[in-house]
């Protein structure tokens, strides 16, 4: 709580910290205020005691240079430990040292290290972690369509969009061109950030150019009432307006996720890591089987990155994404090698999934600027290895400045991982809508055509050995065959697996399947462009367009067909060559 004088003029007052000459917070901007509440709560390590916290209140001035608005020192030996404490700061000016420039309150903790270990070893690291989650689950929306609606324009209709709102979480629909009973079919998804729910807002407006604007109705949607993991269909009438909507609104719970400090390690702690690797040792196959496994990712530092402010500098922060779980660490301001320091954890569904690392630039007045990213793997994963990643662009097709440094662990239940492996695989709620790509589609049918000659080239094996094209081999198969019929037994059926392992295992040491994890991630992602805003442009070819639209549909479900196809292919390859493969060669090395 900041306090100005009477006579100071209007400010947009936000404050930063600094300890030891390093800037370790930065509090949200309060918009033409002189008394603002920022509410805002942060956790600081502390080396020594004897360092003071400086304080500094700037009034932000978009394009312009920040005006100084005053600072305060804060002499942490002056805090009773494990105590809270309210504490008032008079704000000065070193150079005016006899100006009132108002005040700042602050509620203060200090909590000793030692204590702060000897609490972990009696509560559950588990447990902590569940309370550092960042939301308790996902509202997936689907805006099906409106019916009835008010007409605002001359010609008796209108070109209506939705917007909804969920804490400081918005999202607006695409604009319907002149009709009543527009349908939109999108669908977006929320974070729900409180147990018991919460209140989406819903307004339908009428696009005018040229002027604001028009009111058509409101409505809104009560989460509470709402049972999770269920699609509901609700047709919500409007209030002020004529017509309803009609929504398909459903609950989803978040994965267990979690961020915490180095100091909050999981797997460091030995009675909570036999605790992890028991609950996913193989006589737990059975028990919950979705759970697949536990990733822990400690994001570390990063290195000469792009510079993304006027300033050469850039205030970069890290977004880690696991299918649909999505956490972020703090933003380290005005420095190109960040130290985040920082442990996140995941709930896996599916070993094949790929962990997103990216580095943004926050801005405080427009979205982040993206420095770089990397994608990872799990398969590819060597646990308690400390990596440099070298960033790359968004379409992971070349790289961008820096590097950035993880170290990862992954546990996982195998025979839960291969039951996984012939299910389909999770859809994730935040994605871009399909597009037509020429090089997605070729590349898609490149990747069934792999997966297929695989088949072919067995069965012309096979034939080969009947037809006797290589009379060593046709006699070594007859052997085989001998053998294996005068001694088959049932019990020998799984032995069929290990002559896969051996042949993978002579692959691996020959160095023939020896194709990066990058590579293989880039071949699979597609190179499209940033989609473009067509809200105010009309087709005067309605009846070609729509041809052309069924014809990009239709192209664009036998992309998502084969895409799905060399998927299921792809992934009982690596689960076979890359996991399997990968522990014969550690026993055999073990044995020889």
């Amino acid at each position: 709580f900041y306090e100005l004088p009477i006579t100071s003029r209007t400010s947009d007052p936000y404050v930063k910290f600094k300890l030891g000459g390093k800037e370790i917070f930065r509090s949200k901007t309060i918009s033409k205020n002189l008394n603002p509440v920022w509410e805002e709560r942060i956790s600081i390590l502390i080396e020594h005691l004897r360092e003071q916290l400086y304080i500094k209140v700037f009034d932000y001035d978009f394009g312009l240079q920040d005006d100084f608005m005053g600072s305060a020192f804060l002499d942490l030996n002056s805090l009773e430990q494990n105590r809270p404490v309210d504490v008032t700061l008079s704000l000065k000016d070193p150079h005016y040292p006899d100006q009132d420039l108002g005040t700042i309150l602050l509620t203060m903790l200090l909590i000793p290290k030692e204590h702060q270990i000897s609490k972990t070893s009696n509560v559950r690291l588990s447990d902590l972690h569940k309370k550092a989650q960042l939301w308790r689950g996902i509202v997936s929306i689907t805006l099906i369509e409106g019916c009835g609606l008010k007409a605002m324009d001359p010609n008796g209709l209108s070109d209506p969009y939705v917007k909804f709102r969920l804490g400081h979480q918005k999202y607006k629909s695409k604009i319907m061109s002149k009709t009543l009973n527009p349908k939109w079919r999108e669908q977006f998804d929320l974070h729900l950030y409180e147990e018991r729910g919460g209140i989406i807002d819903i307004t339908v407006w009428d696009r005018d150019a040229g002027k604001k604007d028009d009111f058509i109705g409101r409505c809104q949607v009560d989460l509470s009432i709402l049972s999770k993991e269920h699609t509901h269909r609700l047709e919500l009438p409007l209030e002020e307006g004529e017509g309803h909507l009609i929504l398909l609104v459903t609950l989803t719970a978040s994965a267990a996720v979690s961020i915490s400090d180095f100091s909050m390690n999981a797997l460091e702690d030995l009675k909570e890591r036999k605790e992890i690797l028991k609950r996913y040792n193989l006589m737990q196959m059975f028990q919950n089987i979705k759970d697949v496994g536990f990733l822990q990712v400690k994001v570390i530092r990063a290195e000469g990155l792009m510079a993304a402010d006027v300033t050469g500098k850039s205030d970069p922060f890290c977004v880690i994404e696991l299918n649909n779980d999505r956490l972020l660490t703090h933003t380290i301001y005005k420095n190109l090698n960040p130290e985040w320091n920082k442990i996140f954890t995941f709930n896996i569904k599916d070993i094949h999934s790929v962990l997103e690392v990216t580095v943004y630039d926050e801005d405080r007045d427009r979205s982040a600027d993206f420095l770089g990213k990397v994608v990872i793997p799990l398969l590819y994963i060597q646990n308690g290895e400390q990596k440099a990643y070298v960033l790359k662009n968004k379409q992971l097709t070349g790289p961008t400045k820096g590097v950035i440094y993880l170290e990862m662990d992954v546990i996982f239940n195998a025979v839960k991982a291969s039951i996984q492996t012939l299910m389909p695989k999770e859809q994730k709620y935040i994605e871009e809508e399909n597009r037509l790509s020429k090089q997605l589609l070729l590349r898609n049918f490149m990747r069934v055509k792999h997966c297929v000659m695989v088949i072919i080239n067995a069965a012309y094996f096979i034939n080969g050995c009947f037809e006797w094209e290589s009379p060593p081999r046709s006699l070594a198969a007859f052997v085989l065959f001998l053998i294996v019929t005068w001694n088959f037994e049932l019990y020998m059926i799984p032995l069929v697996l290990l002559l896969l392992l051996v042949w993978n295992y002579l692959l691996v040491i020959s160095g023939k399947d020896n194709q990066p994890h990058d590579t293989l991630v880039e071949d699979m992602l597609e190179d499209e462009e940033e989609e473009d805003d067509r809200d105010d442009k009309d087709s005067e070819k309605k009846g070609f367009m729509n041809k052309l639209y069924a014809i990009q549909e239709v192209c664009i479900s036998v992309q998502n067909i084969l895409d799905e196809v060399a998927s299921l292919g792809e992934r009982i390859k690596n689960q076979e060559t890359q996991y399997w493969g990968r522990n014969l060669k550690k026993f055999l090395e073990k044995t020889a």
